[in-house]
C-alpha cells in the first residue's frame, strides 16, 4: 500500500446519522470498486478504514460511514473542509468477479451497502452484462443510505434488481427463504456480504441453509459497529 495526501472537500448527512466524505484524488491513486482506504487523521485520532463508495471512474474519493459516538468519529466530524489528511491503500478483495456468464448477489445490512455503490456505479457506467441482485436490510427508509440512488439504477439497468426490507415497520430480515427467492433462475450466482460481523455470520449462515456453498461467499466485516471490542471500521 502507499500513502497519499488528500484534502476534504466537502461532508454531508446522506441518511439519519449516516454521512458522506469528500476528498480530493491525489495523483498516481487507483483502486478496484469495492476496495477500501485507511483514513489518517492528526493524532491522537488515528485512523480508520473505510470502503470507497465512488467508483474508479469518478472524479473525487469518497467514503461513507455511521456517526457513532467514538473518538475517531468526533475527530472525523470536526475536520474543516479543506484540511488535509492522509490515506493509505487501497486494499481488499471484495471485488466484482469477472465472469458476466455468473451472477452477483450482494447482501447488505446499513453501511454495508458502501462497497456495493462503488462496484454497481462502475457497472452501470461500463454497461457490464453481470445480473446483479442486492438485499438491502435497513431499520427504516430514513436510515438507509443512497436508496434514491439505487431504485434510480434498478429502474434503468434491466440486469438490476433490488430488494430491500425494513425491519423496524415489520420487515423480514434477510434469511434463507428470502435469499432462495431472490436468486431464483439466477445463473450460477457468486454471493457478497458485507456489513458489521453479527450480520456477517448470520447472513453466511442463511446461505449456509440455503444450500450455498463456502466456496460462492465472499464477505467483508465492517468493525466498529457492535458493542464488542473490534478494531478498525470498513465503512
Amino acid at each position: 500500500m502507499s500513502t497519499y495526501d488528500v484534502k476534504l472537500l466537502e461532508r454531508r448527512e446522506i441518511a439519519d446519522g449516516t454521512m458522506e466524505f469528500h476528498f480530493t484524488w491525489p495523483d498516481g491513486f487507483a483502486f478496484k470498486a469495492g476496495q477500501a482506504v485507511e483514513v489518517l487523521l492528526p493524532e491522537p485520532a488515528g485512523g480508520h478504514a473505510f470502503s470507497l463508495v465512488n467508483a474508479p471512474f469518478e472524479k473525487e474519493l469518497v467514503i461513507a460511514t455511521r456517526m457513532r459516538d467514538s473518538a475517531y468519529k468526533r475527530a472525523l466530524r470536526a475536520t474543516p473542509p479543506g484540511s488535509g489528511v492522509k490515506l493509505d491503500g487501497p486494499f481488499g478483495s471484495l471485488t466484482l468477479h469477472k465472469n458476466p456468464a455468473r451472477a452477483a448477489v450482494f447482501i447488505a445490512g446499513g453501511i454495508g451497502i458502501t462497497p456495493f455503490m462503488s462496484m454497481l456505479r462502475q457497472s452501470a457506467r461500463d454497461g457490464m452484462p453481470h445480473r446483479i441482485v442486492l438485499l438491502y436490510s435497513n431499520r427504516r427508509p430514513q436510515d438507509s443510505a443512497f436508496l434514491d440512488e439505487l431504485q434510480a439504477i434498478a429502474r434503468a439497468n434491466a440486469n438490476f434488481t433490488l430488494v430491500t426490507t425494513m425491519t423496524e415497520a415489520g420487515g423480514a430480515m434477510v434469511d434463507a427463504p428470502m435469499i432462495e427467492a431472490a436468486v431464483k433462475n439466477l445463473p450460477s450466482p457468486v454471493f457478497y456480504v458485507a456489513g458489521p460481523p453479527g450480520l456477517v455470520e448470520a447472513m453466511r449462515a442463511a446461505l449456509e441453509k440455503a444450500g450455498v456453498e463456502d466456496v460462492d461467499v465472499r464477505s467483508e466485516e465492517f468493525f466498529g459497529y457492535e458493542t464488542a471490542p473490534q478494531r478498525a471500521e470498513a465503512a
